[in-house]
């Protein structure tokens, strides 16, 4: 898509080329019309002049100095081939001489001719063309000029404005409203428009807070139920099945733990947010989510591994680390059909390698989006995984990408140390 210039430099622009249309217009006008007169007038004194000197034949006429008098009868100077033309006003170039010249036929068949050379009118003709030309150029000067300011001055609030909805305050409950601000003219009911919209926003946001921060607080009596009852069977006497499955019971309500523990994060103020849970290192995170899915993984008939690439010393906000991880686990368990999964740390951040199917080129810009699944009919989930993943990266600082890994397969990348 070609760039567009501001729309600053826009109005100056257009009041440019306006001037520059017009002022054009308008100096051509002025040097056609001053061809015309003067052709018109020249014709009318050269006429009246050569009527005089008509008069005073048969004696020879006095003439000015840059004014020729010939004639096809004495006492005249014989009319020189050049300027023995039609009846009437004409134009004669010869060389680097341009004379006007006036031919007169009387009913006898003499001709008389009336010739003064131009360069006294091409000095006027010429001062007249560099004064149009100076005007012109000052025209399209004083417009750009002018053009500048008047954009400014309209643009500032406008520019105000922008600058306003783009300062993140605006979402906050006690942000000023703009209206106030400016005139009631085109900038204030659009400020106005905006005030609505950010109330509407700043409402629906403060909606989302409350529901998530209450349904996290109340699923978390369930829970401590729950891993409490798992925690008391699990000291009976139970066969191997019985055991496995409140094994995974109990893993399940931990997950759910560490997920109402991450929206409760994201529920509160980003200040708030950033220091909220134990700060832990990466590695310690890394052990608690191999020993948690690498049996799953099994089950699945995929190789689990756990590379460490270089170390890393960084504290960072465990519960959030640690759903940041296990999603991107989950979302490798899922659309893994066979071969290996690969969590792959290094300092500053880590990898989750598959080596699955991969991900269209065509669902990559979409696929942090909320309920964007992979390839239909396989994987699990509604798909809100990912997106989850995306924004605890936006919350922190954090920063999460896609990449492909030959032959196939997918590499989430998640750096800690932006």
């Amino acid at each position: 898509m070609a760039a567009r210039q501001p729309f600053q430099r826009r109005i100056v622009i257009a009041f440019t080329l306006m001037t520059l249309v017009v002022s054009g217009l308008f100096s051509l006008g002025i040097v056609g019309i001053v061809h015309l007169v003067e052709e018109d007038l020249i014709s009318n004194e050269m006429q009246s002049e050569l009527n005089g000197i008509l008069g005073q034949l048969p004696r020879m006429p006095d003439v000015d100095h840059d004014v020729s008098f010939y004639a096809s009868v004495p006492p005249a100077q014989p009319i020189p081939p050049q300027f023995d033309l039609k009846a009437g006003f004409s134009e004669v170039v010869t060389g680097d001489e341009a004379y006007y010249v006036y031919a007169h036929h009387d009913a006898g068949g003499q001709r008389y001719v009336l010739v003064q050379a131009q360069h006294e009118f091409e000095a006027r003709e010429q001062a007249l063309f560099r004064i149009v030309l100076a005007g012109f150029v000052l025209s399209v000067l004083g417009a750009w000029l002018l053009g500048w300011i008047v954009a400014r001055r309209v643009m500032a609030p406008v520019a105000q404005l922008a600058a306003q909805v783009a300062h993140g305050d605006l979402l906050h409950p006690g942000a000023p409203p703009l209206a106030p601000g400016y005139a009631n003219d085109e900038i204030g009911r659009l400020a106005a428009a905006f005030d609505e919209s950010f109330g509407q926003l700043r409402r629906l946001l403060e909606r989302e807070r409350l529901f998530t921060s209450d349904v996290s607080h109340e699923l978390r009596t369930p829970l401590m139920v729950i891993a409490t009852s798992c925690e008391l069977l699990e000291t009976r006497p139970l066969d191997e099945r019985e055991r496995q499955q409140v094994a995974r019971i109990h893993r399940a309500a931990e997950e759910m733990h560490d997920l109402v523990q991450t929206f409760l994060v994201l529920a509160r103020p980003q200040s708030q947010a950033t220091v909220q849970g134990a700060q832990r290192r990466l590695a310690e995170v890394a052990r608690e989510q191999e020993a948690h899915w690498a049996p799953l993984m099994a089950e699945r008939g995929l190789a689990f591994a756990v590379r460490t690439e270089s170390g890393d010393d960084g504290l960072y906000n465990g519960t959030l680390l640690a759903t940041v991880m296990s999603n991107l686990l989950r979302n490798a368990l899922h659309y893994t059909g066979g071969g290996q999964v690969s969590l792959v740390l290094r300092r500053g951040g880590f990898d989750v390698e598959d080596s699955g199917a991969g991900i269209p080129d065509a669902q990559k810009a979409r696929i942090f989006d909320p309920f964007v699944r992979g390839e239909p009919g396989r994987g699990e989930g509604m798909g809100l995984g990912l997106s989850l993943v995306k924004r605890i990266c936006a919350r922190q600082g954090w920063e999460v990408s896609l990449e492909d890994v030959a032959p196939h397969g997918s590499r989430f990348r998640v750096r800690l140390d932006t």
